[in-house]
């Protein structure tokens, strides 16, 4: 069984993922700065994603998180970067995501590699957008040296996620990289057993 533990969208995607505690609308997975998430799409682009893993005869195992936050994540990365886009008027061509959509990553395959993102086909344009658009962000920083800098704008807008996930895992690592530790019944963080990882 391949393993292809699920990528780091972005070098300030881990920076971005600290909720606040704000209201939570109803019907919504998570509200990112001004949009929100609703559970039917986390639920509808979950369910093309584990049909997209079934295909490239991978399983939800491959990727050491369950696939729904796999997804979350994925959304909230493109909400946020789509956000930082409009804010400092940054467009990205047709040819630029076609660009973009070819690249292998670190897997040797362009499926595997927006697999890895929690990207499924059907959002793949959407996400490579956002990625071409961070890069380009980056780059109106000023390049290398302007990764602190976006870093701390995707930092600026701060996704709150809907409780039922649990508390975010301020701890992520490759040992354990849930986006959620479960709180337990009386809110107290309880530690999970990891799995060891799929090779």
């Amino acid at each position: 069984m391949k393993s292809i533990r699920v990528a780091v969208a972005a070098a300030a995607a881990v920076a971005a993922l600290t909720a606040c505690s704000s209201p939570m609308q109803a019907g919504a997975a998570a509200v990112v700065g001004n949009e929100r998430i609703s559970m039917s799409k986390l639920n509808t682009d979950t369910q093309a994603y584990l049909a997209a893993l079934k295909k490239a005869q991978l399983d939800e195992s491959a990727l050491g998180v369950p696939a729904n936050q796999a997804v979350l994540q994925r959304l909230v990365n493109v909400s946020v970067s789509k956000q930082l886009m409009d804010r400092h008027k940054v467009q990205v061509s047709e040819t630029e995501i076609d660009t973009a959509l070819k690249d292998p990553g670190q897997f040797q395959s362009a499926e595997i590699n927006l697999l890895a993102n929690g990207v499924a086909p059907s959002d793949a344009r959407d996400y490579a957008r956002a990625m071409v658009g961070l890069t380009k962000l980056q780059q109106q920083f000023g390049g290398q040296a302007g990764q602190e800098k976006l870093i701390q704008e995707f930092s600026s807008i701060k996704p709150v996620f809907n409780p039922r996930f649990g508390a975010l895992n301020a701890q992520r690592s490759e040992q354990n990289p849930a986006l959620f530790v479960d709180t337990g019944r009386f809110g107290k963080l309880t530690q999970q057993a990891q799995q060891p990882a799929q090779g």
